[in-house]
């Protein structure tokens, strides 16, 4: 059997045809514009195949409470062509079969967890730093859901002490994302973060924050796997100097065996998205 798969993103629709277990048979990269052409972009790719369901890991915030009428809809975006649209229920209608729908980042680390650096194990948190932060976890399987799908990347952490920025989220200016995202890398230096990357008293505040927000993710969800993604990532000091100060945060009063094993880069050539999407048709919730 063949299942479909969509990283539906702000500026890309990443769409797969995949195989239980993982092997993806074909992809392919379409732009983001308004719903009606991305979506028959979408179509003609998977027309070609015969798919028993379709998972669909998109950005948002979406309404994921099966609960609500709504169930589906993208809501408060700044890709207003999208607001209020529902993609859940199109796809329904289209295509008639299961359709599966979660957030990006809780895709990502659905599929890191079945089968990159979270395999074989039982939990893992994925974390993405890049335009903005967000981050999902999954446990035996299945991707945290509540009241709403969970919003890491706004909550607030301690400021450096060196730190005058005064944040760039235009909702809470300065929560993790307003202080820590590529965006607010950018907005405080005036430069992007990769024209920054010789800069070491950069990337200490950068890893200031982002080590304070793992370790109450650590205090809160105790993941066996913390995968730290996005293009913020790409900068390789990061990863030394934010274990350093989870190690300093945590004060040995959790015991972490191997802080080089536990925070790491994910395994999936950045096909953790579109592999999670994958996963959910195939191992649905």
């Amino acid at each position: 059997m063949l299942y479909g798969a969509i990283e539906a993103g702000g500026t890309k629709f990443v769409c797969a045809v995949g195989e239980r277990g993982g092997r993806i048979v074909d992809k392919v990269t379409i732009p983001t514009s308004n719903p009606k052409q991305t979506l028959q972009l979408v179509d003609s790719f998977f027309k070609k195949y015969r798919l028993s369901s379709i998972g669909i890991g998109s950005f948002g915030p979406i309404e994921l409470n099966k609960k609500k009428e709504s169930y589906g809809e993208i809501l408060n975006t700044p890709k207003l062509d999208w607001k209020n649209f529902n993609i859940y229920h199109v796809f329904k209608e289209k295509y008639n079969i299961p359709i599966f729908l979660d957030t990006d980042v809780n895709a990502a680390a659905l599929g890191e967890y079945h089968y990159g650096a979270a395999k074989g194990l039982n939990s893992c948190l994925y974390i993405t730093v890049g335009t903005g932060i967000g981050a999902g976890y999954a446990k035996e399987g299945v991707t945290l859901k509540g009241m709403t799908h969970p919003e890491m990347g706004h909550i607030y952490v301690p400021r450096h002490p060196q730190d005058a920025f005064e944040g760039s989220c235009p909702y809470h200016k300065d929560c993790l994302e307003g202080l820590a995202s590529g965006t607010a890398i950018t907005a405080r230096y005036g430069i992007k973060g990769n024209e920054l990357k010789d800069k070491k008293e950069v990337w200490e505040v950068e890893a200031h924050y982002l080590a304070q927000a793992i370790v109450n993710y650590i205090f809160i969800l105790s993941p066996e796997k913390i995968i730290l993604g996005g293009g913020v990532m790409k900068q390789g000091i990061l990863f030394h100097l934010i274990r350093d100060e989870v190690s300093k945060l945590l004060q040995n009063y959790i015991t972490i065996d191997s802080m080089d094993e536990y925070i790491v880069p994910p395994q999936l050539n950045d096909e953790q998205g579109v592999l999670g999407a994958l996963a959910l048709g195939v191992i649905p919730e």
